[in-house]
């Protein structure tokens, strides 16, 4: 095989460097961004997102109908790997990775011209109501309710888990329909507006002050008819849509790769000259590296109409062993004081460690 990129694709990336270059801040790479909820939402973020969508960068990798570019797998790597190294805020987030392929595959003619435009430009930033008190693993036992009354369906119920619910102005909500049915069945999906009467978000504040995830509660949201996604009933093939995609996308990681930052606090601890260490971080590059391949296949079958062609749920139970192994190194390198100190180092391991639960 070669792993060579062409001139076009080097081009591409020094294209995205520069871009990055002219809109970050020079000293972002020395700010401390993690467990910062602000940084999707700000100014900057903002105008990152602008300027990616004035290059058609957001969703690149749509075809040209759908607003993107028709870009190619290998397109999408180095973006995903320069923005990613970057450590950049904003972008298309779930819109982008989750929810519009969805819409793309299932969504109606006319929910494909109102939403789509909106992802590909940076208008609207979504969430995903799925998670559910006693649903999250086992998300077909949801039971949030949808009852049909007239042109309007009335939904009651609670979520939790919810990524960027607090900045999020649309949900993709999954809901119960038919409580009589098998529980993989009678689910229906909804667009929601977050800013509809009867929603309140609250956040959720983990151990090391994050307030990314959320609980979202829904008390006689009304939601029209013809916001409904696929057919009645039957919500659970795009559900699967929407969690192969969020699989591949946690699976293949975010931000700076633990590797990186591993290394850095091993140098820093004099553990790049112990064996034992060397091996401990050859065993997270190299599940990484498989993360992000496995990522890439699941994206590439999606969009192309495919099925992934293994379980999506599996990048996702390697991530969380990966994140075992993280944790474990990054608190052992750094001892007691990486567990209770507030500096940036320790903040990004504490977040290792607590985030294996996620």
């Amino acid at each position: 095989m070669d792993f060579s990129f062409s001139p076009e694709e080097e081009s591409f990336r020094t294209e995205i460097r520069s871009f990055l270059d002219s809109h970050l801040p020079n000293d972002w790479s020395d700010r401390d961004t993690i467990g910062d909820e602000g940084a999707e939402d700000g100014s900057l973020a903002r105008t990152i997102t602008k300027g990616l969508a004035d290059k058609k960068w957001l969703a690149m990798a749509w075809s040209k109908e759908n607003g993107g570019l028709d870009a190619t797998h290998v397109q999408q790597m180095i973006y995903n790997e320069e923005t990613t190294y970057a450590r950049m805020p904003g972008g298309g987030g779930m819109g982008v990775a989750w929810v519009g392929p969805a819409l793309i595959l299932y969504g109606t003619d006319e929910q494909k011209e109102q939403y789509l435009p909106k992802i590909t430009n940076g208008d609207d930033i979504w969430c995903t109501l799925y998670s559910e008190p006693g649903a999250g693993s086992d998300l077909a036992s949801l039971q949030t309710r949808a009852v049909r009354d007239g042109d309007e369906w009335i939904i009651n119920g609670s979520k939790i888990w919810t990524s960027g619910g607090h900045y999020a102005n649309m949900g993709w909500l999954a809901a119960r329909t038919d409580p009589s049915a098998p529980k993989h069945r009678g689910i229906t999906f909804l667009l929601v507006d977050m800013s509809s009467p009867g929603i309140e978000v609250r956040p959720l504040v983990q151990a090391n002050g994050s307030t990314h995830f959320n609980e979202v509660f829904l008390v006689g949201v009304r939601i029209p008819v013809d916001q409904m996604v696929g057919e009645i009933h039957g919500g659970w093939a795009p559900a699967r849509t929407v969690l192969a995609n969020e699989a591949a996308f946690i699976g293949r990681g975010g931000g700076v790769p633990a590797s990186d930052r591993l290394r850095e606090l091993a140098a820093q601890h004099g553990g790049l000259d112990d064996p034992r260490i060397r091996q401990r971080l050859a065993t997270v590059i190299t599940r990484e590296r498989l993360q992000g391949l496995m990522g890439q296949r699941i994206q590439a079958a999606v969009r192309d109409g495919r099925e992934p062609p293994f379980d999506p749920g599996l990048t996702k139970v390697m991530a969380a062993t990966t994140k075992v192994l993280t944790g474990d190194l990054a608190a052992e390198l750094a001892g007691p004081a990486g567990m209770v100190d507030t500096g940036r180092t320790s903040t990004w391991i504490q977040a290792e460690v607590i985030n294996r639960f996620s």
